[in-house]
């Protein structure tokens, strides 16, 4: 996949706001030593086959929280949006996830033994929480830090000049997330946001939402921090 030279605006909108809100701890999500020992290809390999596999066991959670969304629409274009997202993941990022872990030695039977990592139970089972405990616009609070998050950290590493790109085993890895397909969906979970946040009160909801933006996009930096500690050996 080619990396887009389109920007996405990460700074509109209530995601915008909610992300300049969130304040440190959305730097510490997207600009994580994990991230960047991606990006300079520098990242120990059984660190990366750890998240590998713990991202296989996330995304089948990621799919319930999505089957979640459309249960919580309010709407049939909610409900079509949730369907959309629930069959994206199951047959379309699933079977490539497989693919792509194969190259790294990983098969589907040895990622669906894995025991589910703290941190994989901690951050999914936070966002099913919000989606059973509020409604579609808390569960998009939830879940758009992951989205757009690697959205943006492929598009840091693509413009930074430290970040290898011949002979860097990682090199696929971030020409997926800054490529046009996955633009794409980062974009239409910014623009659902804010559709959700004009009907569903997001102003008066707001620092609701901040709260529960902020927890998701410090569990996502804890998620690098789990691939890091294998890296450290600890």
């Amino acid at each position: 996949m080619k990396p887009t030279a389109d920007r996405l605006p990460l700074e509109q909108g209530l995601f915008g706001r909610l992300r300049r809100d969130a304040g440190t701890a959305w730097e510490g999500y997207v600009r994580h030593p994990f991230v960047l020992a991606l990006g300079a290809g520098t990242l120990a390999r059984p660190a990366f086959q750890h998240y590998l596999k713990q991202d296989y066991l996330f995304l089948i959670q990621f799919a319930r929280a999505y089957a979640l969304a459309g249960y919580k629409s309010a709407t049939l274009r909610e409900l079509r949006a949730a369907s959309a997202s629930v069959a994206a993941i199951v047959d379309v990022e699933m079977p490539l996830h497989v693919s792509y872990c194969a190259e790294w030695g990983l098969s589907e039977a040895d990622m669906a033994a894995e025991p589910e990592a703290l941190e994989t139970v901690a951050y999914t089972r936070f966002v099913l929480e919000r989606g059973h405990a509020g409604d579609r616009l808390d569960l998009e609070a939830a879940l758009v830090p992951c989205i757009v998050g690697y959205a943006e950290v492929a598009e840091r590493l693509i413009a930074d000049p430290a970040t290898g790109r011949v002979g860097n085993p990682y090199a696929a890895w971030i020409d997926a997330y800054a490529g046009a397909d996955y633009r794409a969906v980062a974009l239409a979970a910014i623009e659902n946001l804010d559709r959700l946040g004009a009907t569903r009160g997001a102003e008066a909801r707001y620092p609701d939402l901040l709260a529960t933006f902020t927890a998701a996009t410090r569990l996502e930096a804890a998620f690098w921090d789990m691939g890091w500690a294998v890296r450290a050996g600890t």
